[in-house]
């Protein structure tokens, strides 16, 4: 298939109205979007909303920058100039060190000669311009939890706008703002000393029920779904057809739901086929709650001490992957999405890793993420075992990169500095909310 299959629609505008509705896939409840819808209204069990878009082909508007160049596949109304997306290309130095003749890397990142621009340097980034995107005229304040890539990414997205943000992280993840240019008054930092991104989503939890307050949603932000599927329309465009095998290492798995979701928008066109890209979901050996989801067992559900937790946190080599509370068995989830594809999930020992990182410096010349090298040792166990043949289409996904490149010249004290700092002993208390409330006099308590 070729990749103009694409429609070339340059000449007309992101439309003031919303081009598409949200549709409930439990109960088939189909409602306009007011930017910040999350649930289905109806009484049933949780499913994922999605978007069903009013242009049933893939189209292209090549006038737009990065990931909007896909907004008639995006829930947005208004966009940002010079936002970034992602680079797909033909890999062979990483392919022949795999054994892989059709491997195909979608690349998100900075990596400025093959033209990949994310100024953070991770695929988070399309989901910021995507919530922004979406949002009514006057939001509340959105509420952000994030290990460190996604609250980094959304200070970089909204500092450009006049839009207000709460960023919620652990301690451990300040280091992923050192490439953040600035942060602007609007976009507020709290971070949690000695936490985890567990003690990150619980907090945030308790700030999006106050007045004026909203959660950005997860996975249950269609907005963030559909601005990581742009990571599947871009390598389509580049490769003329769907791959037969994605690869990419998760936590909460939105990219990779988000992914099959997208394959079977475009098979729905009619264009490509009617096989959905076997996804291969990759995880850190020893912390690894959808690996250990989909291959059951009895420590499946056993209840996980704090303390545990943290420990267990800090011991595995890429810590943006160890969500506790994925989106596992909701429909829509990455149960339905794993069983659907005939994909599968994969643990990855740091060692591995660590190898994996240095291969792909070697082989392709950019330093990656460590989720990034989780994948990619993954990919290569694959081959190894057989569960991916040599000429299989594949597309991994390289959820970060770049930043090395990104830091060189940086003052070594360019770090981010919280507005709040709290203690995991503090967090239930009134009084920590109500600090926060005073961090955003202006909120308003009727949103």
């Amino acid at each position: 298939m070729s990749a103009q299959a694409f429609v070339q629609n340059s000449t007309v505008p992101t439309p003031p109205e919303r081009h598409y509705d949200l549709v409930c896939p439990a109960c088939g409840h189909t409602m306009a979007d007011d930017g910040l819808t999350l649930r289905c209204p109806e009484d049933h069990a949780p499913a994922l909303l999605r978007t069903r878009y009013r242009d049933q082909e893939p189209a292209v508007s090549p006038e737009s920058d990065g990931l909007y160049r896909y907004r008639r596949w995006l829930p947005v109304v208004r966009t940002l100039p010079g936002a970034g997306g992602t680079v797909v290309y033909r890999s062979e130095g990483l392919g022949c060190a795999l054994g892989l003749g059709d491997l195909w890397i979608a690349f998100n990142g900075y990596w400025p000669e093959r033209g990949a621009d994310l100024r953070t340097g991770t695929f988070k980034e399309l989901e910021a311009y995507a919530v922004f995107g979406r949002l009514p005229e006057r939001p509340p304040v959105l509420v952000v939890p994030s290990v460190g890539n996604t609250a980094a990414a959304f200070a970089s997205v909204f500092s450009r706008t006049d839009v207000e943000c709460l960023l919620v992280v652990p301690g451990s993840g300040l280091h992923r703002f050192a490439t953040v240019p600035g942060i602007a008054p609007t976009v507020r930092l709290v971070s949690i000393t000695g936490g985890d991104y567990d003690d990150a989503i619980e907090l945030a939890e308790r700030v999006s029920a106050l007045p004026g307050f909203r959660a950005v949603g997860g996975a249950w932000n269609v907005a963030r779904r559909d601005g990581l599927a742009t990571v599947l329309l871009s390598a389509v465009e580049a490769m003329g057809a769907l791959p037969e095998v994605y690869v990419q290492a998760v936590g909460s798995a939105v990219g990779a739901i988000a992914v099959h979701e997208a394959a079977t928008r475009l098979i729905a066109s009619g264009r490509y086929g009617t096989a959905t890209p076997r996804l291969l979901m990759c995880q850190n050996e020893g912390v690894a709650p959808v690996h250990r989801l989909w291959h059951g067992g009895p420590e499946v559900r056993r209840p996980v001490g704090k303390e545990e937790r943290r420990a267990a946190t800090g011991r595995v080599y890429a810590d943006e992957l160890v969500n506790q509370h994925p989106p596992y068995s909701l429909t829509g989830g990455i149960e339905e999405a794993l069983r659907t594809s005939g994909g599968d999930v994969l643990p990855c020992p740091g060692e591995d890793a660590r190898a994996a990182t240095e291969l792909f410096a070697r082989t392709e010349g950019i330093d990656i993420e460590p989720a990034a090298a989780v994948a990619v040792a993954c990919l290569g166990r694959s081959v190894r075992e057989g569960r991916v043949s040599s000429g299989t289409r594949v597309l991994l996904n390289i959820t970060g990169g770049g930043r090395a490149r990104l830091s060189a010249g940086m003052r070594d004290d360019r770090a981010a500095r919280p507005v709040l700092r709290l203690d995991p002993s503090t967090l239930e208390s009134p009084g920590t909310l109500q600090r926060i409330r005073e961090l955003f006099p202006a909120a308003d308590v009727s949103a």
